[in-house]
């Protein structure tokens, strides 16, 4: 199909058509129309309509036995229902739940009767030490062994794995209850208060030991730590650190010695990274430590590389923490290049009519899932790359903030040409841009950062600022006001 540029007030016209938009949402969305002077008044309400679409993904997406999130919906001959859920989708719901009332889509008192239900039950899970397990049966709540497993309620929980990244994203929920319905603070606090991150944290010997001071991967009950850790700090697991700093549970160390680049003679990473040496003083313990502060290159675009290339692991965090306005020189800036070093791969490197490259459904109705990203974007590529052959639309709405105008244009793109890829609750998940194969599932962690990044895009940054009042939230600005990013 010949490629069509939309105009803004078409793609609405298809949206409409699709019955997405109620009358009183065109008003709310024109209400902040001031918070983005990036996107004019026709593409709000054409994303604003987009929201809408979304947002009822939520209302059937929660198991009325539990109030907990489903991983996922299908359709089309995809799995119609994944009754399972864990941590991150658990934490991230919150968000979802408080992006409806901002969007004017469920009012206050809704909105605290949803997270008031959800956190009840949250109360009642079974975990280890405040940490929630991996996953979680949502008709039952009961503890089991994977998605679709076995029951473990009740059973010994040694050597049962605790997910830091996991385990980060539940406690961004918590931080967000206790800062948008106060009626909950004290009861989201303790489950958050619960819960030591600093068991996360690898206190080794760091003149002999290269992963002294980075983070564990996880935790196995009752045993110690995991055998991996998280070596690159531009990735979705630095949220971990940030609550690790913010909690005081670890020490300001971990931001330094997890990697921008991989070290240099790591052969196998994606190409020799390039920048010098610093010195900074952590803003907490007042130590010095110097880093290399390297960056890649891809087609003329310098950037901080993560491990494997994906949209989420470079921007989901930008979700909540405002390094767009603290980390100017840092993170803030680095969201701005990898997206466009992404959307650039997409487009030269594999030819590609639309970008997003990020973990999502596979492009067809068997219900798996697999990690896509863009090879010179990541440090694996050359050990165990990612898979580029799908698009996910959450790609595009991550990149709203920090490039509004190509994100807008990649989702009229994604609409033009693969038209089956919008259902009943907006797009869904994955689409194959060579040959239009579209994945008909929701992933209630996929849903949940579209409707976040669309509370950020129209309401003038709204779910960052609900965090950015909380101190652990606070802790992050002097570490990414301090840092200058080789690129």
């Amino acid at each position: 199909m010949k490629s069509l540029r939309l105009t803004s007030g078409i793609l609405l016209a298809f949206i409409l058509a699709m019955g997405s938009l109620l009358a009183p949402v065109a008003h709310a969305a024109t209400r902040d129309a001031a918070s983005s002077g990036e996107l004019n008044g026709a593409q709000r309400a054409a994303l604003y309509a987009m929201a809408a679409q979304t947002w009822r993904f939520f209302d059937a997406d929660l198991d009325p036995n539990t109030h907990l999130p489903l991983d996922n919906i299908g359709f089309n001959g995809a799995p119609a229902r994944g009754a399972y859920t864990s941590p991150s989708n658990i934490g991230v719901y919150f968000w979802s739940v408080v992006a409806g009332e901002d969007l004017g889509f469920i009012s206050h008192k809704q909105a605290l009767q949803r997270a008031n239900a959800t956190l009840s039950e949250v109360e009642k899970l079974s975990k280890w030490q405040g940490f929630l397990f991996s996953w979680y049966d949502t008709g039952t709540g009961h503890r089991i062994s994977g998605p679709g497993g076995s029951d473990q309620e009740g059973q010994p929980v040694q050597g049962a794995f605790i997910s830091t990244v996991d385990n980060g994203w539940y406690a961004t929920g918590l931080i967000l209850v206790r800062q948008a319905f106060p009626e909950l603070a004290q009861r989201a606090t303790a489950l958050f208060d619960a819960m030591d991150f600093g068991i996360f944290y690898d206190n080794g010997d760091q003149s002999t030991n290269i992963t002294a001071g980075q983070m564990y991967g996880g935790y196995n009950a009752d045993q110690g730590p995991a055998t991996f850790h998280y070596g690159m700090l531009n990735a979705e697991t630095r949220i971990a650190a940030y609550i690790g700093i913010g909690t005081h549970k670890m020490p300001g160390d971990v931001w330094w010695r997890t990697w921008r680049t991989l070290p240099a003679d790591f052969t196998w990473q994606g190409q020799p990274p390039q920048g010098s040496n610093v010195t900074y003083t952590d803003p907490q313990s007042g130590k010095p430590f110097t880093l290399f502060e390297g960056h890649y290159s891809s087609n003329n675009i310098n950037f901080v590389p993560s491990w494997g290339g994906s949209m989420f692991e470079g921007l989901m965090n930008n979700l909540i923490i405002p390094e767009t306005t603290w980390g100017t020189h840092s993170f803030g800036l680095n969201d701005q290049h990898y997206a466009q070093a992404q959307i650039a791969y997409a487009e030269q490197t594999l030819h590609y009519p639309v970008w997003g490259l990020s973990p999502a459904s596979t492009p067809d109705d068997t219900g798996n899932y697999l990690a896509y990203g863009a090879h010179a974007l990541a440090s694996n590529s050359n050990c165990c790359p990612y898979d580029e052959t799908a698009v996910t639309p959450h790609a595009s709405f991550l990149a709203l903030t920090v490039a509004p105008q190509d994100a807008f244009k990649n989702l009229e793109e994604l609409l033009v040409r693969y038209p089956s890829l919008y259902g009943p609750y907006g797009f869904y998940d994955a689409v194959n841009p060579s040959t239009g194969t579209v994945g008909h599932r929701y992933l209630v962690l996929d849903e949940t950062m579209i409707i976040a990044a669309l509370d950020n895009a129209l309401r003038g940054e709204k779910m960052q600022q609900h965090f950015m009042q909380d101190p652990v939230i606070a802790a992050a600005r002097p570490y990414l006001e301090g840092e200058h990013f080789s690129i």
